[in-house]
């Protein structure tokens, strides 16, 4: 949820910056278009039909007559400044009398709407020497647009706007775009959130089903090993048993050639009760503990023992150990001496237990034919590859060392 939360406003934030910059370029491009359309309408239904003969000839009394019918029509709204100029760059009419009859030099968007048709729009460059009645005051944006004269000459319109003006336009334009973004935005997260707080929920719900239901599986896989090795030790093994110390009375009772057929009978059953039992440790290991610990290690190794393996127990001080370290000390030798005798060929075998600092260190190596770990198959050594994702999730190490022809090592560190 946190970091769904972080991603989230992370990305909230990133959309409204990247929103509020295009918007705004889309909302600026529309108040220049606004402006470019006013400017249009002013010059071609307030100035063109009311312009008087004379007035591209600089008649004083044209420009009188121009003046009083039109300035009150034009200087509306944000306009805050008026040029009419000729085609050869002079200014025949301006509400800024000081400027009419000036002549100045063209650029070629000016020209180019003279010659075309059309609007443009730039800010105005209060540098220019037919600017300077603009200049202290606020920026300004100038649009211009072709009109003509009654004598049929091309005259170039030029309203001024105020940049403020442009801006409150561009407001005007962007702001229930904003809210509408925003809200949307702001809609969406509220309702993602709680999308995934419940899916959250239902996940853990299933999660915690899932993990009592395979304690559950593990609880009666437990009972069920548990009342099986209980009922061989305490029917079977104890049977044979009897058996064998039956033969064995026999054989010292008996002549030849019924008394080695005897003994030899009592060897085998006893050699066979040894695998039983070894069977029962396997299927269900006595409690561990500090004390029962070596002991359990020895009753593993038996069978290695029948085998002729040289098997050699090592167990230290180990101090207080808990009930889930002993498990995993257990389950990783179990699965190492199994791997031993099914694929290693071994004549010796090492297993030594023993606490360094907090942490218990159980060392199982071989003289076996080994392997490489990095060729084996992803079903060769499942037993070991399983113990190393569990060992790792429980916070310890295993490490698995191992060479053709140089036997195999397995390190196991839990505790701490």
């Amino acid at each position: 949820m946190t970091q769904f939360l972080v991603v989230g406003l992370l990305a909230f934030a990133a959309i409204v910056v990247g929103a509020r910059v295009l918007t705004a370029r889309a909302a600026n491009d529309e108040a220049i278009r606004d402006a470019r359309r006013f400017t249009e309408v002013l010059a071609g239904s307030v100035a063109e039909p009311v312009i008087p003969r004379g007035l591209v000839d600089g008649d004083p009394g044209a420009v009188d007559r121009f003046d009083r019918v039109a300035t009150d029509r034009l200087l509306v709204g944000d306009v805050r400044r008026i040029k009419i100029w000729s085609a050869d760059g002079t200014i025949v009419y301006s509400d800024e009398v000081r400027l009419i009859g000036e002549h100045f030099r063209f650029g070629s968007e000016e020209r180019e709407i003279l010659r075309d048709g059309g609007s443009d729009a730039e800010v105005t460059d209060l540098d220019k020497p037919e600017n300077r009645y603009e200049r202290g005051g606020d920026g300004l944006v100038e649009v211009y647009t072709k009109i003509w004269s009654p004598e049929g000459e091309p005259l170039l319109f030029e309203a001024y706007f105020t940049v403020q003006g442009i801006e409150a336009r561009q407001a005007a334009v962007i702001g229930p775009f904003q809210r509408i973004t925003l809200g949307a935005l702001a809609v969406l997260v509220c309702v993602a959130t709680v999308l995934l707080w419940l899916l959250t929920r239902r996940a853990a719900r299933a999660a915690a089903e899932r993990e009592r239901l395979l304690r559950s599986a593990a609880t009666a896989s437990e009972a069920e090993r548990r009342r099986i090795a209980r009922d061989l030790h305490d029917g079977v093994v104890q049977d044979l048993a009897g058996t064998a110390f039956t033969l064995s009375a026999l054989a010292r009772d008996t002549d030849e050639p019924t008394h080695g057929g005897l003994v030899a009978a009592g060897t085998a059953l006893r050699e066979n009760l040894r695998s039983l039992r070894s069977l029962l440790v396997e299927i269900h290991p006595p409690d561990l503990t500090a004390a029962t610990l070596p002991a359990a290690l020895e009753d593993l190794c038996a069978p290695a023992a029948a085998r002729g393996v040289d098997v050699t127990v090592t167990v230290g001080e180990l101090g207080a150990v808990t009930p889930d370290d002993a498990a995993m000390v257990w389950r990783v030798a179990q699965e190492t001496v199994r791997n031993t005798l099914r694929h290693a060929q071994a004549t010796t075998m090492t297993v030594g237990l023993q606490r360094h600092g907090d942490r218990l260190v159980l060392a199982v190596t071989d003289d076996g034919t080994g392997f490489d770990p990095a060729a084996v198959s992803a079903t060769a050594h499942y037993g070991l590859r399983g113990l190393e994702s569990l060992v790792r999730d429980t916070g310890g190490t295993l490490a698995i060392r191992s060479r053709p022809g140089e036997g195999t090592s397995v390190r196991l560190e839990v505790g701490g």
